[in-house]
């Protein structure tokens, strides 16, 4: 098979693994096992496949020089641990399609971090693009009534902090990715992020009545360790060995497409009016930040 079609067909399940999990991920949750206990599984699970990968691949041990050992551990506060727990959180209390539209803001937030901590050039179409998909946002949490103690709001709430925290760690980590090898900076980040999700997920996992979980939920829980988590971040490893990053971001915009056909397929939601209009004012956003003019021809 032709090597792009092979790194596409890798995006692609990488987005289909990704909407399938806003699905599947509220079957286990919170019925079964509470947001935080999943996460401990989750965490721990994907730390201990990358261990026994770079035990039987044979890679060259990567030596994290003291200078690093901070932004490391940021990394995996951001990349990993705050991040992951609200996104669980969230979307245990919100609905699959509105969490997997609002997670299509993280570029916005990853430009409006840019601006702020690495001083990029603002114009007027950026600015303009912010405003437009962060309103689609706010307008997502907010419809029809806004109320932290009920509905959907606290879950939005939380999926939208998680895709800033998750921005700022695009950011941060990029030094690390560059400087070590890719596997090498996940492999650390989840295994710092486990420690640091534990005692967060501790007691949500004494409470579990593991004897009552049915085996499609196991079948769920092995999904979303081995798949959502240990088989994407390799996918989109390798993907990057052939394309660029810009690639690989551009299929983030599949996810809410993917996740809103399985969700309705299934019965777990439904599309609305709002529901598209605000998730096209975000995309419009997202378009806007991320255009780029070409160059003009001499």
């Amino acid at each position: 098979m032709n090597k792009t079609i092979q790194v596409h067909a890798a995006l692609f399940l990488v987005a289909l693994i990704y909407g399938a999990t806003f699905t599947i991920a509220k079957e286990v949750m919170p019925a079964y096992i509470a947001p935080y206990g999943l996460i401990v599984i989750r965490v721990w699970g994907a730390a201990l496949l990358f261990i026994l990968m770079g035990w039987f691949s044979k890679l060259p041990s990567v030596k994290i020089e003291p200078k690093d050992y901070k932004l490391m551990f940021i990394s995996a506060f951001t990349g990993v641990g705050a991040n992951m727990l609200l996104f669980f959180q969230g979307l245990s209390l919100t609905t699959p399609i509105k969490a997997s539209v609002e997670m299509v803001c993280t570029p916005l937030f990853v430009a409006l971090l840019a601006f702020w901590v690495l001083k990029e050039k603002v114009t007027n179409l950026k600015i303009g693009g912010l405003i437009l998909g962060l309103s689609g946002a706010v307008l997502m949490i907010v419809w029809p009534h806004f109320s932290l103690s009920g509905g959907t709001a606290f879950g939005d709430v939380c999926v939208i902090l998680n895709a800033i925290i998750f921005a700022y760690y695009l950011i941060v980590a990029k030094p690390l990715i560059i400087k070590y090898q890719a596997i090498s900076v996940v492999k650390w980040t989840f295994i710092i992020g486990a420690a640091l999700v534990f005692p967060f997920g501790i007691g949500d996992l004494l409470k579990v009545s593991w004897a009552q979980i049915p085996l499609n939920i196991w079948g769920a829980i092995v999904f979303i360790v081995v798949c959502t988590t240990f088989l994407t971040y390799l996918l989109n490893g390798w993907a990057l060995k052939y394309v660029n990053s810009s690639v690989v971001g551009a299929y983030i915009y599949l996810q809410p497409v993917l996740a809103s056909i399985i969700a309705i397929g299934l019965g777990k939601d439904e599309i609305t009016i709002q529901k598209l209009i605000f998730a096209t004012m975000i995309f419009t956003g997202v378009y806007l930040v991320s255009f780029k003019p070409k160059a003009a021809i001499a």
